[in-house]
């Protein structure tokens, strides 16, 4: 089965203030953060991974920096959050798991080795970081089981933060799917993972990269932080 990755790149990522799509930063490499993600890709999973990028804002601009990409569009960008973009994406999709990233996250080439193991076995997965628990970001609780249980920006005590970086097995996949379609336009893919969880019943395992780079550039002093490791 080819492995399918998609990249959550429609957003217009305001927070940063550049006027390109924040995948299109640059990194103090010289590379953007998807080049830097596409890198990570083909090292893991060769140069026959199939990769498709959800786009939106300002679409032209990824389309020509990755033309060997296949792209989703969401035309409501500017309307809708990621929940709605990985609907698109996994609608799109062919049979079998999909691993999916925001596309503003800077990250340790080895977290995708890591990923490659939990995705041989076909087995649902988020990325952790158990390091630190920010109140601004997804954080998480698990079950006695030791699998997800609570996934949002709300949780009280959580264990740490998503990275961002998740997978989603054959089996599940249309549970997740029917989810995401249910959740509000301003969802994170966060709330539909949660509700998968809940009512469904889907096994997500927590795969801790905390010994790991990984760092979600939302504003200047994360791009910084960012540009200490690559």
């Amino acid at each position: 089965m080819t492995t399918q990755v998609v990249i959550l790149a429609a957003g217009m990522g305001s927070r940063l203030g550049r006027s390109l799509p924040k995948p299109l930063t640059e990194l103090a490499d010289g590379r953007t953060i998807m080049q830097q993600q596409f890198d990570n890709i083909h090292h893991a999973f060769g140069k026959n991974v199939k990769v498709t990028i959800v786009v939106g804002y300002k679409l032209d601009h990824i389309i020509e920096a990755f033309p060997e990409a296949s792209f989703v569009y969401n035309e409501q960008y500017d309307q809708t959050n990621t929940s709605k973009s990985l609907m698109r994406a996994l609608n799109a999709s062919q049979p079998g798991g999909v691993l999916w990233m925001n596309g503003d996250v800077v990250f340790d080439p080895a977290v995708l080795d890591r990923a490659a193991a939990m995705m041989a076995r076909d087995q649902s997965f988020v990325t952790v970081n158990t390091s630190k628990v920010s109140d601004e970001e997804v954080k998480y609780t698990t079950s006695a089981e030791g699998y997800i249980q609570e996934l949002s920006k709300t949780v009280k005590g959580g264990l740490g933060e998503a990275v961002g970086i998740n997978y989603v097995s054959r089996d599940d996949k249309a549970n997740l799917l029917r989810q995401l379609a249910r959740v509000d336009d301003q969802d994170y893919f966060e709330r539909g993972i949660e509700l998968a969880i809940e009512q469904d019943r889907m096994l997500v395992e927590p795969v801790d990269i905390s010994d790991l780079y990984a760092v979600e550039v939302d504003f200047a002093e994360d791009l910084e932080r960012a540009n200490l490791f690559v």
